[in-house]
Formats: structure tokens, C-alpha cells, sequence
């Protein structure tokens, strides 16, 4: 297992081991929640919405009234007068053509959802772990079959990247193009009414990149398609863990990387960053119940 390794290797921009290593932080033995990644992710992505409703007027624009009883015919409102086709349809009714809708949309429906910080953060920090999982990182779909670690830490050299060839060139040198190289062949044009509203194309994700200081990096990446990049200090899960899925393939810079145990701390003291904060642990310290059912003790 990638997380069980005690030390990670530090690559250069010529993309081999600079001989740096750096310890592994425990944010990355956190346990890995999907249903606590999920349902904060979910009530995060609702803070974004925008309010909607429909006309209040919709449907009543017309001066309708029932006939009442013994016409043979249903109690719903008809539309008065003559000598059209309109005079004598049914009006009002959400059964209706051109009637409103049943229970019409209000702009003062409770779109947005608080998350408590501490759900947040747990969240965060199985994400954080995930992406110290292989397996879990290319059943995302990234192509990370010829990176040589993850999870895959650079040298601060690159926090001060400004220009994209620099980058490209990093990421050839990585072996993580393939993972651009598939972002480029899933470019298409989106299924649905999203086309009418300024959302026409559509690709996968990429990798993000995880830096502590930006120096002109977010410069240099941010036109590769399908990269991410956050800054150390204010990770986001809707990047951490697009759509809620867990495993995003994540490129650290050296800095951002040893800062994650004073951002998050460990099991022996507490984070020095968040007040107060603990990581959560384990519920069991082992996981292979078969080896605790047939045991001896």
C-alpha cells in the first residue's frame, strides 16, 4: 500500500529523484469515508445554486370560472365567451393545458445547506488519503501507469513556473502527460439543454496540482486542460474530490506537502494551523475480520 511507506522520494524537473525524501504525513493513514465525502460534497455543490421560479402569474392570465354541477362534465374551471377555440377549455388546474403547475416554484426555497467544519475537514482528509491510493486513483480513470510514485511530490522549483512549456515539459518528464493526453481525447460536446446555456463542451479532469506558495505557477498551468490547481492552505473538495468520487491523481510541491502535518496534524499531537482540530481515527486497527473471527484470543 502507497500510504504504508514511511518516506516519499522528491522528484526534479528533469523528472528523476533528486535523492530529497520527505515523511509521509499521517493525513494520508486517515480513514477513507465515501459516504462523508459524499454527502458534504453534495451540500457544498448546493451553496453555488442560484435562486429559480416560475411567474407568478403563469396560468391565471385568463378570467376562467367552473361551471358547476349538471353539465356533464368536469367541475375545472373553463374560460369564458365565444368564438374561439379557447372559450369552454379547462383553466387553472395543473391538469390543464396552459394551466400552472402544482405547488409553483418560490424564490425563497432553501437552496443552500451548512456543513458543519468538522464534516468538512474529515472530508477533506479521506480525500487526502484516497489520493495516496493507487488503485483508487486509476479506478478515477486517471492514467497513472508510468508516474513513478504516488503519491508524486516536486521541488519547490516549480512553484515558480511561469511559463505553460515549462509545465508541459514537467509533466512529460513526470510521465503524467497521458494523463493530459486523455483529458485532449474526451473533449465533446455535452448531451442535453446544457448546450443552450453557455455550457456546450465538456472533457475529464486531469491532475491537480498542490502547491504552498504560487509564484507564477498557477500561470504556467492553468491554460493545460483539465489541471486543477489549489493552494495547501485552502484545499477545496469539489477539486479534492470532483462529483464526490475520491481518488484524484495529485501533484505536490516539496513545501506543501511537509506542510500538511501542521495543517492537519497527527495521532500524537494536534494540527498547529486549526484550532482545536484532531485527525479522525480509525474505527478498527484492523481490518481483516476474517483474521479476527478465526483467532485464538
Amino acid at each position: 500500500m502507497a500510504c504504508a511507506r514511511p518516506l516519499i522520494s522528491v522528484y526534479s524537473e528533469k523528472g528523476e529523484s533528486s535523492g530529497k525524501n520527505v515523511v509521509m504525513p499521517a493525513v494520508f493513514k486517515a480513514p477513507i469515508r465515501p459516504d462523508i465525502v459524499n454527502f458534504v460534497h453534495t451540500n457544498m455543490r448546493k451553496n453555488a445554486r442560484q435562486p429559480y421560479a416560475v411567474s407568478e402569474l403563469a396560468g391565471h392570465q385568463t378570467s376562467a370560472e367552473s361551471w358547476g354541477t349538471g353539465r356533464a362534465v368536469a367541475r375545472i374551471p373553463r374560460v369564458r365567451g365565444g368564438g374561439t377555440h379557447r372559450s369552454g377549455q379547462g383553466a387553472f388546474g395543473n391538469m390543464c393545458r396552459g394551466g400552472r403547475m402544482f405547488a409553483p416554484t418560490k424564490t425563497w426555497r432553501r437552496w443552500h445547506r451548512r456543513v458543519n467544519v468538522t464534516q468538512k475537514r474529515y472530508a477533506i482528509c479521506s480525500a487526502l488519503a484516497a489520493s495516496a491510493l493507487p488503485a483508487l486513483v486509476m479506478s478515477k480513470g486517471h492514467r497513472i501507469e508510468e508516474i513513478p510514485e504516488v503519491p508524486l511530490v516536486v521541488d519547490d522549483k516549480v512553484e515558480g513556473y511561469k511559463k505553460t512549456k515549462e509545465a508541459v515539459l514537467l509533466l512529460k518528464k513526470l510521465k503524467a502527460w497521458n494523463d493530459i493526453k486523455k483529458v485532449y481525447a474526451s473533449q465533446r460536446m455535452r448531451a442535453g439543454k446544457g448546450k443552450m446555456r453557455n455550457r456546450r463542451r465538456i472533457q475529464r479532469k486531469g491532475p491537480c496540482i498542490i502547491f504552498n506558495e504560487d509564484n507564477g505557477v498557477t500561470k504556467a498551468f492553468r491554460n493545460i486542460p483539465g489541471i486543477t490547481l489549489q493552494n495547501v492552505n485552502k484545499l477545496n473538495l469539489l477539486r479534492l474530490a470532483p462529483g464526490g468520487h475520491m481518488g484524484r491523481f495529485c501533484i505536490w510541491t516539496e513545501s506543501a506537502f511537509r506542510k500538511l502535518d501542521d495543517l492537519y496534524g497527527t495521532w500524537r499531537k494536534p494540527s498547529t494551523l486549526k484550532l482545536d482540530y484532531n485527525l479522525p481515527m480509525h474505527k478498527m486497527t484492523n481490518t481483516d475480520l476474517s483474521r479476527i473471527l478465526k483467532s485464538q484470543e
